[in-house]
Protein backbone atom coordinates (compact mmCIF):
# COMPACT_ATOMS: atom_id res chain seq x y z
CA UNK A 1 0.00 0.00 0.00
CA UNK A 2 1.25 3.47 -0.86
CA UNK A 3 1.05 6.07 1.88
CA UNK A 4 0.87 9.84 1.55
CA UNK A 5 3.89 10.10 3.88
CA UNK A 6 6.55 7.38 4.02
CA UNK A 7 6.47 5.30 7.19
CA UNK A 8 10.06 6.23 8.10
CA UNK A 9 9.51 9.97 7.55
CA UNK A 10 10.42 12.48 10.26
CA UNK A 11 7.00 14.02 9.59
CA UNK A 12 5.33 10.92 11.03
CA UNK A 13 7.53 11.16 14.10
CA UNK A 14 6.63 14.82 14.58
CA UNK A 15 2.89 14.28 14.15
CA UNK A 16 2.83 11.00 16.06
CA UNK A 17 3.20 12.61 19.48
CA UNK A 18 0.48 14.51 21.30
CA UNK A 19 3.01 16.81 22.97
CA UNK A 20 4.35 18.08 19.66
CA UNK A 21 0.88 18.40 18.13
CA UNK A 22 -0.31 20.53 21.05
CA UNK A 23 2.66 22.87 20.57
CA UNK A 24 1.75 23.10 16.85
CA UNK A 25 -1.81 23.85 17.94
CA UNK A 26 -0.63 26.62 20.27
CA UNK A 27 1.52 28.30 17.63
CA UNK A 28 -1.22 28.09 15.03
CA UNK A 29 -3.69 29.63 17.49
CA UNK A 30 -1.42 32.67 17.79
CA UNK A 31 -0.86 33.19 14.08
CA UNK A 32 -4.47 32.45 13.07
CA UNK A 33 -5.53 35.43 15.17
CA UNK A 34 -3.21 37.77 13.26
CA UNK A 35 -3.94 36.62 9.73
CA UNK A 36 -5.50 39.25 7.49
CA UNK A 37 -7.94 36.62 6.19
CA UNK A 38 -9.20 35.56 9.63
CA UNK A 39 -12.52 37.24 8.78
CA UNK A 40 -13.26 34.20 6.61
CA UNK A 41 -13.24 32.05 9.73
CA UNK A 42 -15.48 34.54 11.49
CA UNK A 43 -17.91 34.51 8.57
CA UNK A 44 -19.25 31.04 9.42
CA UNK A 45 -19.39 31.89 13.14
CA UNK A 46 -17.60 28.64 14.01
CA UNK A 47 -14.30 30.16 15.07
CA UNK A 48 -15.53 32.63 17.73
CA UNK A 49 -18.13 30.11 18.98
CA UNK A 50 -15.59 27.32 19.47
CA UNK A 51 -12.06 28.59 18.76
CA UNK A 52 -10.32 25.61 20.36
CA UNK A 53 -12.45 23.05 18.58
CA UNK A 54 -12.05 24.83 15.23
CA UNK A 55 -8.28 24.97 15.50
CA UNK A 56 -8.10 21.44 16.87
CA UNK A 57 -10.06 20.15 13.87
CA UNK A 58 -7.63 21.87 11.48
CA UNK A 59 -4.66 20.21 13.19
CA UNK A 60 -6.45 16.87 13.30
CA UNK A 61 -7.18 17.03 9.56
CA UNK A 62 -3.48 17.52 8.90
CA UNK A 63 -2.62 14.59 11.14
CA UNK A 64 -5.13 12.31 9.41
CA UNK A 65 -3.61 13.13 6.05
CA UNK A 66 -0.09 12.43 7.26
CA UNK A 67 -0.94 8.91 8.46
CA UNK A 68 -3.33 7.97 5.64
CA UNK A 69 -2.78 5.90 2.55
CA UNK A 70 -2.44 7.93 -0.63
CA UNK A 71 -6.04 7.59 -1.80
CA UNK A 72 -7.54 8.38 1.62
CA UNK A 73 -5.24 11.38 2.07
CA UNK A 74 -6.19 12.78 -1.32
CA UNK A 75 -9.88 12.30 -0.48
CA UNK A 76 -9.37 14.21 2.79
CA UNK A 77 -7.59 17.04 0.98
CA UNK A 78 -10.37 17.18 -1.61
CA UNK A 79 -12.91 17.33 1.21
CA UNK A 80 -11.11 20.32 2.73
CA UNK A 81 -11.15 22.04 -0.65
CA UNK A 82 -14.86 21.34 -1.11
CA UNK A 83 -15.71 22.72 2.34
CA UNK A 84 -13.92 25.97 1.60
CA UNK A 85 -15.53 26.23 -1.83
CA UNK A 86 -18.91 25.94 -0.11
CA UNK A 87 -18.04 28.86 2.17
CA UNK A 88 -16.90 30.88 -0.84
CA UNK A 89 -20.19 30.21 -2.62
CA UNK A 90 -22.16 31.22 0.47
CA UNK A 91 -20.25 34.48 0.84
CA UNK A 92 -20.04 35.24 -2.85
CA UNK A 93 -16.29 35.80 -2.75
CA UNK A 94 -13.08 33.83 -3.15
CA UNK A 95 -10.60 33.01 -0.42
CA UNK A 96 -7.25 34.34 -1.69
CA UNK A 97 -4.57 31.75 -2.45
CA UNK A 98 -2.17 33.52 -0.11
CA UNK A 99 -4.54 32.75 2.77
CA UNK A 100 -4.40 29.03 1.97
CA UNK A 101 -0.63 29.25 1.64
CA UNK A 102 -0.43 30.92 5.05
CA UNK A 103 -2.12 27.92 6.68
CA UNK A 104 0.25 25.51 4.93
CA UNK A 105 3.19 27.68 5.94
CA UNK A 106 2.01 27.64 9.56
CA UNK A 107 1.84 23.85 9.57
CA UNK A 108 5.36 23.63 8.14
CA UNK A 109 6.81 26.26 10.46
CA UNK A 110 5.22 25.02 13.67
CA UNK A 111 5.96 21.38 12.85
CA UNK A 112 9.63 22.32 12.82
CA UNK A 113 9.72 24.75 15.76
CA UNK A 114 7.53 22.55 17.99
CA UNK A 115 9.60 19.42 17.44
CA UNK A 116 12.82 21.35 18.00
CA UNK A 117 11.43 22.87 21.21
CA UNK A 118 10.58 19.47 22.66
CA UNK A 119 13.02 17.04 21.09
CA UNK A 120 16.07 18.13 19.08
CA UNK A 121 17.24 20.27 16.22
CA UNK A 122 16.19 19.00 12.82
CA UNK A 123 18.66 18.65 9.98
CA UNK A 124 18.18 20.68 6.82
CA UNK A 125 17.17 17.47 5.04
CA UNK A 126 14.51 16.75 7.66
CA UNK A 127 13.17 20.30 7.43
CA UNK A 128 13.00 19.90 3.66
CA UNK A 129 11.05 16.67 4.21
CA UNK A 130 8.48 18.54 6.32
CA UNK A 131 8.16 21.13 3.57
CA UNK A 132 7.77 18.48 0.85
CA UNK A 133 4.82 16.84 2.60
CA UNK A 134 2.80 20.04 2.90
CA UNK A 135 3.89 21.14 -0.57
CA UNK A 136 2.15 18.01 -1.87
CA UNK A 137 -0.97 18.99 0.10
CA UNK A 138 -0.91 22.41 -1.53
CA UNK A 139 -0.48 20.92 -5.00
CA UNK A 140 -3.47 18.64 -4.45
CA UNK A 141 -5.53 21.66 -3.40
CA UNK A 142 -4.59 23.38 -6.65
CA UNK A 143 -2.87 26.32 -4.95
CA UNK A 144 -0.78 28.72 -6.98
CA UNK A 145 2.39 30.54 -6.02
CA UNK A 146 3.80 27.75 -3.87
CA UNK A 147 7.57 27.79 -3.30
CA UNK A 148 9.20 24.70 -4.79
CA UNK A 149 11.98 24.05 -2.27
CA UNK A 150 12.60 24.48 1.43
CA UNK A 151 15.05 27.40 0.91
CA UNK A 152 12.43 29.08 -1.29
CA UNK A 153 9.85 28.46 1.44
CA UNK A 154 12.04 30.21 4.03
CA UNK A 155 11.95 33.38 1.93
CA UNK A 156 8.24 33.04 1.16
CA UNK A 157 7.45 32.40 4.81
CA UNK A 158 9.20 35.60 5.88
CA UNK A 159 7.41 37.54 3.16
CA UNK A 160 4.05 36.23 4.37
CA UNK A 161 4.91 37.12 7.97
CA UNK A 162 5.86 40.63 6.87
CA UNK A 163 2.81 41.24 4.66
CA UNK A 164 -0.12 39.08 5.77
CA UNK A 165 -0.31 39.66 9.51
CA UNK A 166 -2.14 42.43 11.31
CA UNK A 167 -3.36 42.99 14.84
CA UNK A 168 -7.06 43.72 14.32
CA UNK A 169 -10.25 43.65 16.35
CA UNK A 170 -10.52 40.01 15.27
CA UNK A 171 -7.18 39.36 17.01
CA UNK A 172 -8.38 40.97 20.23
CA UNK A 173 -11.69 39.12 20.14
CA UNK A 174 -10.11 35.76 19.38
CA UNK A 175 -7.69 35.99 22.29
CA UNK A 176 -10.61 36.95 24.53
CA UNK A 177 -12.31 33.75 23.34
CA UNK A 178 -9.17 31.73 24.04
CA UNK A 179 -9.10 33.04 27.60
CA UNK A 180 -12.83 32.44 28.05
CA UNK A 181 -12.70 28.85 26.82
CA UNK A 182 -9.39 27.95 28.48
CA UNK A 183 -9.58 29.75 31.81
CA UNK A 184 -6.80 31.96 33.12
CA UNK A 185 -4.19 29.31 34.01
CA UNK A 186 -4.47 27.42 30.73
CA UNK A 187 -4.51 30.72 28.84
CA UNK A 188 -1.25 31.83 30.46
CA UNK A 189 0.27 28.43 29.67
CA UNK A 190 -0.87 28.81 26.05
CA UNK A 191 0.95 32.14 25.78
CA UNK A 192 4.13 30.63 27.22
CA UNK A 193 4.09 27.88 24.60
CA UNK A 194 3.34 30.41 21.87
CA UNK A 195 6.37 32.42 22.97
CA UNK A 196 8.55 29.34 22.53
CA UNK A 197 7.42 28.26 19.05
CA UNK A 198 6.26 31.47 17.32
CA UNK A 199 8.32 33.58 14.89
CA UNK A 200 9.60 36.92 16.16
CA UNK A 201 7.04 38.94 14.20
CA UNK A 202 4.12 37.03 15.73
CA UNK A 203 5.53 37.53 19.23
CA UNK A 204 5.96 41.25 18.58
CA UNK A 205 2.37 41.69 17.41
CA UNK A 206 0.95 39.77 20.38
CA UNK A 207 3.29 41.00 23.10
CA UNK A 208 4.22 37.45 23.98
CA UNK A 209 6.76 36.81 26.76
CA UNK A 210 10.40 37.09 25.85
CA UNK A 211 12.03 33.73 25.20
CA UNK A 212 14.13 34.11 28.37
CA UNK A 213 10.90 34.13 30.37
CA UNK A 214 9.41 31.23 28.42
CA UNK A 215 12.44 28.94 28.68
CA UNK A 216 11.75 27.88 32.30
CA UNK A 217 8.29 26.71 31.20
CA UNK A 218 9.85 24.59 28.45
CA UNK A 219 12.45 23.20 30.86
CA UNK A 220 9.75 22.29 33.40
CA UNK A 221 7.67 20.61 30.72
CA UNK A 222 10.60 18.56 29.41
CA UNK A 223 11.68 17.55 32.91
CA UNK A 224 8.13 16.48 33.79
CA UNK A 225 8.19 14.03 30.89
CA UNK A 226 11.27 12.36 32.36
CA UNK A 227 9.56 11.72 35.69
CA UNK A 228 6.28 10.58 34.11
CA UNK A 229 4.32 13.76 34.85
CA UNK A 230 4.33 14.93 31.24
CA UNK A 231 0.91 13.54 30.39
CA UNK A 232 -0.66 15.29 33.35
CA UNK A 233 0.79 18.64 32.30
CA UNK A 234 -0.01 18.00 28.66
CA UNK A 235 -3.62 17.06 29.38
CA UNK A 236 -3.96 20.18 31.53
CA UNK A 237 -3.31 22.41 28.51
CA UNK A 238 -6.86 21.93 27.19
CA UNK A 239 -10.29 21.57 28.84
CA UNK A 240 -11.58 18.13 29.85
CA UNK A 241 -13.77 17.77 26.76
CA UNK A 242 -10.59 17.45 24.68
CA UNK A 243 -9.00 14.80 26.92
CA UNK A 244 -9.96 11.83 24.76
CA UNK A 245 -8.81 13.62 21.62
CA UNK A 246 -5.47 14.45 23.23
CA UNK A 247 -4.89 10.81 24.20
CA UNK A 248 -5.86 9.66 20.71
CA UNK A 249 -3.13 11.85 19.23
CA UNK A 250 -0.51 9.49 20.66
CA UNK A 251 -1.91 6.56 18.70
CA UNK A 252 0.13 6.51 15.53
CA UNK A 253 -1.92 5.16 12.63
CA UNK A 254 0.10 2.85 10.42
Amino acid sequence: MQYFVNKDSIVREIWGKADTILFIFAGSAAEFALNKAVDWLYYTGKLPADPLGRLFSTVEYARRIIFADLDSANQAIDQITAIHQGVETSRGATIPDWAYRDVLFMLIGYSISSYEALERKLTDAEKAEVFDVFYCVGLRMGLTGLPHTYPDWLMARQSHLNNNLIKSHFTTDLFKQYRKHLGLIRYLLLRQVQAIVSPTRVKQFLGLPEIAMALPARWLYKQSRKIKLGHALRDAMLPLKFKAQIKALDKIQL
